[in-house]
């Protein structure tokens, strides 16, 4: 581009970037669907108000060869957001780009694994983070911001700021955690964050952030590799476990809805579908009504 091409996308990126703060987006979707902008723009190295619809087609066939569904999705829908609230058009993505509809069932570790992956950590402020996340059922983010302020030890539960959706919520703190994080907090004593970033106490305690996503979620892969651990999980795969085994302790779906902050019951459902013991206590259940019934012998079959 010419510096009077380049000029006006600037200007364009700037305009969909305000576009999105007014509605209110999270910081995540700003930066993910200016990803999408600027990486069309980069393809072409053309203005992006200038394209056509084959291009559009030409740049997510590129996209699928290059690129995970995920992000197919992620940059149709950032670019959809440019032609509706920027450009003020309209974009058949329907026709461009539909992706697949993939139902994936996660791994799910059993209780002892996780054990197993929480005292392998050899690092304390990664063995007390992994204890947080899978204990509430936080999500990685939710955990890495979590503060002093947030922790209310008389109640025995945890203020969730913030979370997907912008919601706050309320998560029972067990009482293993609660001493956890107390012992924890007391190596590094930072006025504000739970897990400051830093590896010394000196530096957590001068720490001006929290531990960073990138180093936890490596960190906790290798610790499960080191556990000869082979199922495909990440920091993630904690919150499906935790749901999970909560359906295998009788807690009804309704409170694990509301203990994971999760907008439709449906999704808290899944976690049905993780378990063997759910499957065994229908089988159960199924033979026991039946067996109930009083049935007239039937004789002889012919």
């Amino acid at each position: 581009m010419n510096k009077a091409q380049q000029k006006r996308y600037q200007s364009l990126y700037q305009r969909h970037v305000n576009a999105l703060r007014r509605q209110g987006k999270s910081k995540t979707t700003i930066d993910s669907y200016g990803r999408a902008l600027r990486r069309i723009t980069e393809y072409f190295d053309r203005c992006p108000d200038k394209l056509a619809v084959d291009d559009l087609k030409e740049h997510f066939a590129n996209l699928v060869n290059s690129h995970s569904w995920s992000t197919v999705k992620v940059d149709r829908n950032g670019l959809q957001f440019f032609y509706k609230h920027v450009l003020n058009k309209k974009w058949l993505w329907v026709d461009i780009v539909k992706p697949p509809e993939v139902k994936t069932l996660p791994d799910i570790l059993t209780p002892a694994e996780i054990s197993r992956i929480i005292n392998a950590a050899q690092e304390g402020r990664y063995r007390i983070f992994i204890l947080t996340v899978y204990s509430m059922g936080l999500r990685l983010g939710e955990a890495l911001n979590l503060t002093i302020a947030d922790i209310d030890a008389e109640r025995r539960r945890v203020h969730i700021r913030c979370g997907k959706g912008r919601k706050d919520r309320f998560v029972t703190l067990p009482d293993a955690t609660l001493l956890a994080l107390r012992q924890y907090w007391t190596t590094h004593r930072h006025r504000r964050w739970l897990f400051p970033s830093g590896k010394t106490p000196a530096e957590q305690y001068r720490a001006k952030t929290a531990m960073s996503r990138s180093g936890v979620q490596r960190s906790f892969k290798a610790i499960a590799h080191s556990c000869n651990i082979h199922k495909q999980v990440t920091i993630h795969s904690l919150r499906h476990c935790y749901g999970t085994h909560l359906v295998e302790e009788g807690l009804n779906l309704r409170a694990i809805q509301r203990e994971l902050g999760h907008a439709s019951p449906k999704t808290t459902a899944i976690y049905t579908q993780l378990t063997d013991k759910v499957q065994q206590d229908a089988t159960r259940l199924i033979n026991t009504m039946v067996g109930r019934l009083s049935i007239a012998s039937v004789g002889r079959v012919a």
